[in-house]
Formats: C-alpha cells, sequence, structure tokens
C-alpha cells in the first residue's frame, strides 16, 4: 500500500510539474538585494508573521522557494532542509521556506515535512516569489519554482541556484554560508 501511495505521489507531482508549461528561471542573481517581505508563516505549526527583515538581523539567511507542500520533490528537500538546519544555526544563519501552492497546508507541512526545525511561509498569488523572479506557471495558478538564495544580513544574495532537483540545493546553499562565514567570522 504504502508503495502505491508512493507511486501515486510521484506520479502526482510529475503531472503536477509537466502541467507547468511557462517557466522562468531567471531568478535575482547574485549580488542584487533582495526584496523586503512579511508573510504568514508557521514553524512547528504555530503561526507567526515573517520577516525577511527582522530574519536577516541574526545573521544570513538561507530562503529557499518551492512548488508546493506535499509533493515529492518538495517533501524530500523539506526533509533534506530539516535536517542540515542544525548545521546552517551553528554558522549563524537561519532557514526559511516559502511556497505559493498549498498554502493553507503550511502549518501543518511546518511540523511534519520541515520536522519544526525552520519556518515556512504562505505566498498565496506568489506574490513574493514574483519579487525574487522565481515563478512558473502550475496547472491552475502561478507559484514558485524550486529555488535557493543565500542572503548576506545586509540584504545581498550571496546565492542563487534553481534546480527542480531538490539534491543539490543543501550542499551549495552550505557552501554560500560558510563561504560568508570565512569571511565575516
Amino acid at each position: 500500500m504504502k508503495i502505491r501511495k508512493n507511486f501515486a505521489l510521484s506520479l502526482a507531482c510529475g503531472l503536477f510539474m509537466a502541467a507547468a508549461p511557462t517557466q522562468s528561471f531567471a531568478a535575482l542573481p547574485q549580488g542584487a538585494k533582495a526584496p523586503d517581505f512579511t508573510l504568514n508563516a508557521a514553524l512547528g505549526g504555530k503561526s507567526f508573521n515573517l520577516s525577511l527583515a527582522k530574519a536577516l538581523k541574526k545573521g544570513p539567511v538561507v530562503l529557499y522557494f518551492f512548488p508546493a507542500a506535499f509533493t515529492s520533490g518538495c517533501t524530500v528537500e523539506a526533509h533534506m532542509f530539516a535536517e542540515a538546519t542544525g548545521n546552517f544555526n551553528k554558522l549563524g544563519a537561519s532557514v526559511i521556506g516559502v511556497t505559493a501552492g498549498n498554502v493553507e497546508r503550511v502549518a501543518e507541512f511546518s511540523k511534519s515535512e520541515c520536522r519544526n526545525k525552520f519556518a515556512v511561509a504562505a505566498d498565496p498569488g506568489a506574490k513574493v516569489a514574483a519579487k525574487f523572479d522565481t515563478t512558473m506557471q502550475g496547472a491552475k495558478q502561478t507559484i514558485s519554482n524550486r529555488t535557493s538564495f543565500v542572503i548576506a544580513p545586509n540584504g545581498t544574495i550571496l546565492l542563487s541556484y534553481t534546480d527542480m532537483n531538490p539534491q543539490a540545493h543543501i550542499e551549495k546553499t552550505m557552501a554560500a554560508v560558510r563561504a560568508w562565514k570565512a569571511k565575516h567570522g
């Protein structure tokens, strides 16, 4: 039964992505200034207002956009970021996930898939994703594509990485945070 469920999820995610014929992968580049935003978010299932400017006061931010909560690739990516969050925190960085898909389920996703390790924010209509130039057209709505940013405390983008495969996002963001930490102690 579990194999059937996993197959169905993978198939649904594949169909979801195949239904996205127009994609924009021209995310804000390294060196650009990250636009500030405030979104409704959840951490461990508890809702709060998340402000990028406030998060940056604590150190660099790993900001990753993903298409939709509870799809197979997004779940894998959330698990990977959850496992790496402690290492990011040791380097002074925080992790924030943002999605325009399944926005009504971010509290549940933050608890189960993000494992209470980092905040996940709802971006209805992909308005914040649009500011970061990281959107694509889904079957029924504009959503965020899979793009990770590392943002310095001054708001400068240190890394901009887009790839629909979630595997390299943790490695690349961790390398960028380590490089920042080496320069700034």
